[in-house]
């Protein structure tokens, strides 16, 4: 009833006769449990959906996008929040995508359980100095800013215009469990790692101090025993690949409250580390690139991916992941052009003309320091737990 209320509350609809040449739009409820931070259960949710797969694109709708907000952001703004000091509030928007406004004219059935309300009828969809920032998601808003009277106005000002929750202190996001300490702000999936490990029976698996051996290479060759459909539509194709992601599952049950502690400090600098393995691959000797960014001391951006082209050689490969090696900087700051590094020229060229600005440095960085390498190949144990510690992992729930 409660879904009900917030779509008449909301005008969603208007109740009117088919009219002739139309057809209408079945609907149907999604049901779903929504928990608190703790896991404990904190309400059953109903949805009413509209039967959009009955609908032709270009007929009865066109391009539909909805922008929201990237994690990436979102990491900036905790390290920005606190470093300044800044509170952070959770908000949530009631019904928040009946705010939306309909362009197209849609008729629609009764919902499932109320057709005596709506009188068999049809149904026509009708709805058309100081710091404060919002980070939306959907329904879920982070609000944070330098001025606590500035952002409980705005707090208010967005009451008077929707359905709106205060969730207080922001606890927990898009899955993520938020944590403010003495030390910082700490981030971490410990309740979803949880429910992964649930979920693909490896609660009680023995656990892994690092999430792939040291050195291992994965292909496809003939000789590799495949695993049953059901494990391959879940986790690999190959009993290798396989017990590689059961690895990276053991580690999960070695550390599931591990995550990202940003802390307050005095680096009011963006940094970049990037680093790869060359021509890793064993199956097309392409080579796997890494990199991780931090924003005023704290871990915001990484990736780990494989390049779309064969490297012929070490210093290519490390300039296209813009490597801090001693080749790659040779390269950046030299513009005279060899045959060798003519494939690069774009790459070169970005790079150099960063460098004349003035809007980057390159360092050298000794590969004892390197950061990313964790992002490219399997590490043993001491150096992936340096490389790990510096990238502002720690875990929380373990007594130190």
């Amino acid at each position: 009833m409660e879904e009900m209320k917030a779509l008449e509350k909301n005008r969603t609809w208007e109740i009117c006769a088919l009219p002739k040449g139309h057809k209408t739009v079945g609907c149907k409820w999604v049901f779903s449990l929504k928990y608190k931070t703790d896991g404990t259960l904190d309400r059953h949710k109903a949805r009413l959906v509209a039967k959009g797969f009955t609908q032709t694109y270009g007929i009865n709708y066109s391009k539909t996008f909805s922008p929201v907000a990237n994690l990436n952001t979102v990491r900036v703004l905790l390290s920005v929040a606190v470093n300044k000091d800044w509170p952070l509030y959770q908000l949530n928007v009631k019904n928040a995508f009946l705010n939306g406004d309909l362009v197209e004219e849609v008729y629609m059935s009764p919902p499932p359980g109320f057709e005596a309300q709506f009188s068999q009828q049809d149904t026509k969809a009708s709805k058309t100095g100081k710091i404060a920032i919002l980070i939306v998601y959907v329904d879920v808003i982070v609000l944070t800013g330098d001025d606590q009277t500035e952002i409980s106005q705005l707090k208010q000002r967005m009451s008077d215009e929707f359905e709106i929750k205060d969730l207080g202190n922001l606890k927990y996001f898009l899955g993520m469990e938020v944590a403010r300490t003495k030390e910082g702000i700490f981030v971490s999936q410990r309740k979803y790692t949880l429910d992964l490990l649930t979920e693909t029976g490896m609660l009680g698996c023995r656990p892994a101090d690092t999430p792939i051996e040291f050195n291992c290479k994965l292909g496809n060759s003939d000789d590799q025993v495949p695993v049953d459909k059901e494990q391959y539509q879940r986790l690999a194709f190959y009993e290798k690949h396989r017990e590689t992601v059961n690895r990276i599952l053991r580690y999960l049950k070695n550390t599931p409250g591990k995550g990202l502690m940003f802390r307050k400090t005095n680096r009011k600098t963006i940094e970049a580390y990037t680093d790869l393995d060359w021509t890793g691959s064993v199956i097309d000797r392409k080579s796997t690139s890494g990199y991780c960014n931090f924003v005023w001391g704290n871990l915001v951006t990484w990736r780990s991916n494989k390049q779309s082209v064969v490297a012929r050689s070490s210093a290519e490969a490390e300039y296209r992941a813009m490597s801090l090696g001693i080749s790659a900087i040779s390269i950046a700051n030299n513009l005279v052009q060899h045959d060798r590094t003519k494939h690069v020229e774009i790459d070169r060229h970005f790079i150099k003309e960063r460098l004349d600005s003035g809007s980057i440095c390159i360092p050298y960085i000794p590969s004892s320091q390197q950061i990313a390498d964790v992002l490219t190949k399997g590490l043993l144990r001491p150096h992936f737990d340096l490389c790990v510690s510096k990238l502002g992992l720690i875990d929380i729930y373990v007594p130190t």
